[in-house]
């Protein structure tokens, strides 16, 4: 959630920098509707300290009134109890609106962040060289064939959109989960495990909600008056875990990371960059996260780049990194790098890791603030990036990795895990 400040002190800035990425009479409306809303909220407000002082004023002169009588009392102040209750109504119905408003602008894009969609994110750099055998067979026939996923049993099981590992695919991808992990805790991130079933407060808290509260999948359950839903991301669940939370100083910047399946209500695409296990309702992603001071922020965004586009080094994989526009970065972050990986058969890229900056916008939503050494406590920023997505990465190995014979070159890293040093086809 935006600061109401930076709106009261400068409109017009507001203006242009949400101009980014909405249309320029939606951020009139919503700035219009806002300061309008919060007028309102103040003048009601004074209305009311107005009343109350009238009655307290009120009942120092009747009681003075009162001692002083010799004869008869005085007739008592009028109540106005019904006055101030009207008011206070009136204000929480403002207060409500003006919360909705809030809620629903997206984040104040960084300078560098042009506006525009995918059109407009820039490269900013290139590792690795791109394969050069000349006939890549697509990592969805490998998978088939090698015996490494069974998509018609996942869908058996969960319908269009779901996939099973088995055998070597199976290791492998468990494989990378735990490798992953590895370079996390030694990099100095916490490990957590958290629910996959959350409160409604955590989507709100992440920016997910209301705008992209049909992107999850709900949870109907008749024992509990508290809705649920599946997570969309474990950043959901690293963020909600400190809602309404103080961080000392000196505790910051505080790094986490989490391994989850995710889940998400998107169709499967029927392009053929989107087949296989690239796009579906649920994988499995490992994802870092920092909570920093607002000074530590830009060397904390910078690391976790590295951080990602390091496993994937790590792996042999070429990749790029993009700096998105603002059209195409979530809502709810200032900035956002695409880490982007190869894949041969389509001639294309596909992000396997979004590291993002959220600045003190989610923060301010799930009411996390630092304690200073001196002075009030303020809101910190947040910075999340996946690291890494392995539905995406096991069809970069199975492409990138793979060889004039048929066979697909297992990693290094991750060949006493996966217990051989390369995939065949079965004789059988």
């Amino acid at each position: 959630m935006l600061d109401l400040d930076v709106i009261r002190k400068d409109r017009a800035a507001t203006a242009a920098a949400l101009a980014k990425r909405l249309d320029a009479a939606e951020v009139e409306r919503a700035l219009s509707a806002i300061v309008e809303l919060d007028v309102s909220r103040r003048d009601l407000v004074g209305r009311i300290a107005d009343e109350q002082h009238k009655r307290k004023e009120a009942a120092r002169a009747y009681a003075a009134a009162k001692r002083a009588s010799s004869g008869e009392p005085p007739a008592p102040p009028t109540d106005t109890k019904a006055v101030v209750a009207a008011l206070e109504e009136e204000l929480a119905k403002v207060e409500a609106a003006l919360h909705e408003e809030m809620s629903a602008l997206p984040n104040l894009p960084a300078d560098d962040v042009v506006a525009g969609g995918k059109e407009s994110n820039r490269v900013l750099r290139e590792w690795g060289t791109k394969p050069t055998l000349s006939e890549v067979v697509d990592h969805t026939t490998v998978a088939k064939e090698y015996g490494l996923v069974d998509f018609a049993r996942g869908a058996k099981l969960g319908g269009a959109g779901y996939w099973m590992y088995t055998g070597y695919g199976a290791r492998l991808e468990w494989a990378l989960l735990n490798w992953f992990i590895d370079q996390h805790i030694a990099a100095g991130y916490t490990f957590l495990l958290p629910p996959h079933m959350l409160l409604e407060s955590a989507g709100f808290a992440a920016g997910q909600f209301p705008k992209f509260r049909d992107d999850v999948y709900h949870i109907a359950n008749p024992d509990s008056h508290r809705p649920q839903f599946l997570l969309p991301t474990s950043e959901t669940a690293i963020l909600g875990a400190h809602q309404d939370e103080i961080f000392a100083e000196g505790d910051l910047p505080h790094r986490a990371f989490a391994y989850t399946p995710c889940y998400r209500r998107e169709r499967a695409g029927a392009h053929s960059d989107e087949r296989g296990t690239v796009r579906g309702h649920q994988f499995n992603k490992v994802e870092i996260f920092q909570f920093t001071t607002p000074e530590q922020a830009p060397e904390a965004f910078d690391s976790m780049v590295r951080q990602a586009e390091s496993l994937l080094e790590g792996l042999g994989l070429h990749y790029r990194t993009s700096l998105l526009a603002a059209g195409d970065a979530s809502a709810s972050m200032r900035k956002t790098l695409d880490v982007e990986v190869w894949m041969p058969h389509v001639g294309g890229y596909k992000e396997v890791s979004s590291v993002s900056w959220a600045g003190d916008y989610q923060a301010r939503r799930a009411a996390i603030r630092y304690r200073p050494a001196q002075g009030r406590t303020k809101f910190l920023h947040t910075l999340n990036g996946s690291a890494l997505a392995t539905s995406r990465i096991l069809p970069a190995i199975l492409e990138q990795h793979q060889q004039a014979d048929g066979s697909v070159v297992i990693p290094e890293v991750l060949r006493d895990r996966v217990g051989t040093d390369r995939l065949v086809r079965p004789k059988s």
